[in-house]
């Protein structure tokens, strides 16, 4: 995996992509505490599908980094078991899509241990997801459905648009005594490299980060959107429309103070995410601007999603996703409304 070191400030940083940055962030864990674990389908010898654990088997051994069985509850469920057992297992499910089979385990078991044990018993394990479209992948691999798991008490839902976010919160997960899903967008996976310090530092969960300054429309996204509502915004500037950017970071707990804020500086919003309009998480966001900030409102709550259909195949995939078109298209309605 190509990295470049340099010097800034006397802190050492490396050029990362958001995968490069995953696979940094587990082998500085792998590194810092013995009983950390990686657990997976092929992420041993050929390094996950994505690459994201290459050479990490080779270093630390067969017992730290395990390939599994072609079975999402058995990862899941052997890692329910290392966890309690004072081990803090990092499962790798291949995608998404893969992990309904081991739904009942997480909503069961995984979300629910703290508090049948009433505190005698945490759960310090991370679910390591690759969600989302736009790479061409089968039907099942694309799928987007962050909403199944953000409606769960008891666990964590993080996801990364940056490398540094990536490394960031991967490693704050797996401090953090409870369980957390991290869903990584495979449409960034290699898009973009980033600065990205070397060794260990967390960035904090349930805080979102502001991306871009504005005055006119709160623009919220994650992921891989993210890189769909900057463009969008660039565009809308040349119109003479000012857009302030929020990038959530994590989907639960979310940052309420930080979408609060800016919906009451500009007025409007604009939600995107890929996932499908029923359902989705757009529909808890709106429901936390009404509750701190309906009456800042001058425009009704604009929504750009994924359709009501399954992620489709090749030819049709790029009409399923959000564009900057789209997104454009709703600011300038809220903006003119």
């Amino acid at each position: 995996m190509e990295v470049k070191e340099i010097q800034r400030e006397n802190t050492a940083t490396q050029l990362l992509t958001i995968v490069g940055a995953v696979n940094d962030a587990m082998k500085t864990l792998l590194e810092s505490d013995e009983s950390v674990m990686i657990l997976g389908e092929d992420i041993g010898k050929n390094g996950g599908v994505f690459r994201a654990t290459e050479g990490l088997q080779e270093k630390f051994g067969t017992d730290r980094v395990v390939d599994t069985p072609l079975s999402e509850a058995g990862i899941i469920g052997t890692s329910i078991g290392l966890a309690v057992n004072g081990f803090k297992p990092i499962a790798e499910i291949q995608f998404l899509g893969f992990i309904y089979p081991a739904y009942e385990q997480i909503m069961t078991h995984v979300s629910r241990l703290r508090m049948r044990t009433m505190g005698h018993y945490t759960v310090p394990m991370v679910i390591r997801a690759p969600y989302g479209a736009g790479i061409r992948s089968p039907e099942i691999h694309s799928d987007s459905t962050e909403s199944l798991f953000t409606h769960m008490p008891g666990i964590k839902v993080v996801c990364p648009s940056t490398p540094y976010d990536a490394k960031g919160l991967l490693i704050a997960a797996m401090e953090d005594p409870d369980p957390v899903l991290m869903l990584e967008p495979m449409k960034s996976y290699r898009a973009k490299r980033e600065e990205v310090p070397v060794g260990k530092y967390t960035v904090e969960i349930g805080k979102g980060k502001r991306v871009r300054e504005g005055t006119d429309v709160t623009l919220i996204a994650w992921g891989a959107m993210m890189t769909i509502v900057e463009k969008a915004a660039q565009q809308a500037e040349k119109k003479g429309i000012s857009c302030d950017i929020i990038d959530l970071r994590t989907l639960y707990p979310i940052d309420r103070e930080i979408i609060a804020e800016s919906v009451q500086k500009t007025g409007r919003a604009v939600i995107v995410h890929e996932a499908h309009l029923t359902g989705g998480l757009g529909n808890d966001i709106i429901s936390i601007i009404n509750d701190t900030s309906f009456l800042y409102l001058r425009a009704p709550i604009e929504r750009v999603t994924g359709f009501d259909v399954p992620v489709p195949f090749f030819a049709l995939e790029e009409d399923f996703l959000p564009t900057p078109a789209r997104v454009l298209e709703s600011i300038e309605k809220a903006v003119h409304f």
